[in-house]
């Protein structure tokens, strides 16, 4: 697993992809957060990091998927997939070695980012006025949320050659667990009797409450079952293609 993960960073970072990646997630959301007047914190009469945890997730939409399109499609579109199946490595740890790249690529992404709460920290008034608890309950929300899209995104690449077809599906698959329940929920049959349950099976609901500084075991047991369900999924791909 640990030869995956090395060849995976090694390929973030010699061809770009980890500098662009890590570049526009930054750059999308410290426009949004200091100059666009409907998001800007400095048109806000109080400290808050409400505006990156709301906009990180519509990033993430279309960033993550463009990180994990060519990491299973590439391989099935060269044929370098078959050279894996050649070493002694699982399906599994394949998947893993591939997973947990992404996952630090979205940590590295993640780090700079604080400090945006440094500024925040000293904007304060008096400075230092700040919901802590409810900004690291965000960021571990933020951080499952990217890792269940990560998982979707590798599998969606592993269904198919064509990275342009991976990224699309990725990104359907990322909003409708993250939003799609949401509207489902709202479909007249479903009001008032199911809704609240069909909300629940959505990621939105349990990433806003991560986000209020409570961490509940529910919304941890939720996002790692998503990630292992996707993982499953993956492996599974790889089993056919290799039998």
């Amino acid at each position: 697993m640990l030869s995956i993960f090395y060849k995976e960073i090694n390929s973030f970072f010699s061809s770009l992809i980890g500098y662009i990646v890590i570049g526009l997630f930054l750059l999308m959301v410290g426009l949004m957060m200091w100059f666009f007047p409907d998001y800007s914190l400095l048109n806000y009469n109080y400290a808050s990091l409400d505006q990156l945890f709301d906009i990180a997730p519509m990033i993430f939409l279309f960033l993550i998927p463009a990180v994990t399109m060519r990491s299973m499609a590439e391989e099935n579109q060269t044929g370098t997939i078959e050279l894996l199946f050649t070493k002694p490595i699982t399906n599994l740890n394949i998947v893993l070695g591939k997973y947990f790249a992404s996952l630090a690529l979205l940590a590295l992404a993640l780090f700079p980012t604080l400090i945006y709460y440094y500024s925040v920290y000293q904007l304060g008034s008096p400075v230092g006025n700040l919901d802590t608890g409810a900004i690291i309950g965000s960021y571990i929300g933020l951080f499952l949320l990217g890792g269940g899209f990560i998982s979707i995104g590798i599998f969606a690449s592993s269904i198919t050659n064509n990275q342009i077809v991976s990224f699309l599906l990725a990104m359907f698959l990322c909003f409708f667990f993250y939003w799609g329940f949401d509207f489902v929920s709202r479909i007249p049959i479903f009001v008032g009797k199911t809704d609240n349950i069909i909300q629940q099976i959505g990621m939105e609901n349990h990433y806003r409450s991560i986000s209020k500084g409570l961490v509940d075991t529910r919304d941890l047991v939720y996002f790692i079952s998503i990630i292992a369900v996707f993982i499953v999924f993956t492996v599974n791909v790889l089993e056919r293609k290799r039998n």
